[in-house]
């Protein structure tokens, strides 16, 4: 098998690196040799390749940014979506492609399912959307899987910044009211990696037609607050240089914070149709948030 990654160099990029060394003959491309702003450059690649399995993990990610550029948010989120999309259908390929919570308003009081309505509050939420919509207009074999407050030791993401603020100062104010599933990069593309294993290399029956779209994050929920007091007093157990405690974490309303962005205060997946189809148990976030320190002191990344 032939499976070409975009995105290597982010945060599922790094970790799909090593989960799909397992799987074949892995070609990877970061920004500059697959520009996803460059539509017929990334044809070219594909269809010279010819790939078995195109995995996107390349995205427009600036939340609050693409409230001000939505004409290139569309570009790399919907219209080189769609191109993968083609060219997976053309070559009866599969493509994985990875989208996210942002496509909710958040308004609904429990997890949000994957027949649910998608209602994105910003442009980013609807540029993923489209690119969902775009895949299944195409109709390719395809596997859509959505997650939410994703993080690993490399790049921007939440706990590595609470973490190196938590070493600058001794208080720390953080959102009480949103709500969520902290997920490792390393579970999303595991558990990824395990379900093509399934689907393409060694099928049950009912794995054969198990394309379509999963939520995937790990057990449990949790808020910002929350999340940030158990993150904080996990490090400090561990003996990193925090200067902050946990009870000098202090909760305050979203509102408090302006962006150009709305986001939602619902950020819940429920992860039923995952694990029913493929037989999946979850971890709970907290094991894994563990693991990430762990894994932080390990390597001596902060």
């Amino acid at each position: 098998m032939k499976v070409l990654l975009t995105g290597k160099t982010g945060q599922l990029g790094r970790e799909l690196q090593r989960s799909l060394t397992p799987l074949g003959q892995l070609r990877t491309c970061d920004r500059q040799e697959a520009d996803l702003e460059d539509l017929d450059n990334l044809r070219a690649i594909i269809r010279d390749y010819s790939p078995d399995v195109i995995v996107d993990a390349a995205a427009y990610t600036a939340v609050d940014k693409a409230e001000m550029e939505p004409e290139k948010a569309r570009l790399v989120n919907v219209s080189a979506v769609r191109v993968l999309a083609e060219e997976a259908a053309r070559l009866d390929s599969w493509l994985v492609h990875y989208s996210t919570d942002y496509v909710f308003d958040g308004k609904k009081a429990s997890a949000y399912l994957e027949s649910d309505q998608a209602l994105p509050l910003s442009v980013y939420g609807q540029s993923k959307l489209g690119g969902e919509e775009a895949i299944r207009e195409v109709a390719c074999r395809h596997l859509i899987f959505r997650s939410s407050w994703v993080y690993s030791t490399h790049g921007a993401n939440f706990p590595l910044a609470i973490l190196g603020r938590a070493m600058e100062c001794e208080r720390i104010d953080v959102v009480s009211d949103s709500f969520g599933a902290p997920t490792s990069a390393s579970l999303i593309t595991d558990v990824m990696a395990l379900v093509l294993y399934r689907i393409i290399w060694n099928p049950r029956p009912r794995h054969t037609t198990a394309g379509g779209t999963y939520h995937l994050v790990a057990s449990g929920e949790t808020s910002w607050y929350d999340y940030t007091r158990f993150l904080i007093g996990l490090a400090g157990k561990k003996r990193l240089p925090v200067r902050v405690v946990p009870d000098g974490v202090f909760p305050v309303n979203a509102d408090t914070y302006s962006a150009a962005a709305k986001r939602s205060r619902n950020c819940r997946l429920n992860n039923k149709k995952l694990r029913d189809q493929f037989d999946l148990v979850m971890p709970e976030w907290p094991e894994q948030v563990e693991r990430f320190v762990d894994e932080i002191i390990r390597f001596n990344l902060l």
